[in-house]
């Protein structure tokens, strides 16, 4: 879990898009977190910023902005969900996958039923005598 005392939060008032949500104002809440200042693990922190994320800034700043409720507290508690999903994604170690070729059994079953489809191929177009 991340000290909230290293989470700069800020809210803003956004008004609806128009259309059917008119009514609507929310208050969007945007969470700046700095990689380098926190006091995560220096493991953790690489790989942040190797992230291929766009809420990652090249300064090492994580912007996460969440706008999706009409309260404050929800979308606050939102964005730190998300905050904490990038980084639990970054503290699990993935799971290396080995290569699925097919096993040498079953390469020579696909053989054996290949070269037993071309038999009976040819011995279709052919007229056999029988005499």
């Amino acid at each position: 879990m991340i000290p909230e005392t290293e989470v700069d939060v800020r809210a803003v008032r956004s008004q609806g898009a128009g259309g059917q949500n008119v009514n609507k104002v929310a208050t969007a809440v945007i969470l700046f977190f700095d990689i380098r200042k926190s006091s995560l693990p220096d493991i953790y922190k690489t790989r942040l910023l190797q992230l291929a994320d766009r809420r990652i800034t090249k300064y090492g700043v994580v912007v996460i902005k969440a706008q999706q409720h009409r309260s404050r507290e929800l979308n606050r508690a939102e964005a730190f969900d998300r905050l904490q999903a990038l980084i639990c994604g970054v503290a699990t170690v993935q799971k290396k996958r080995t290569a699925t070729k097919p096993s040498r059994s079953a390469r020579k079953k696909r053989v054996d039923s290949k070269t037993l489809r071309g038999r009976t191929k040819v011995l279709r177009g052919k007229v056999r005598d029988l005499s």
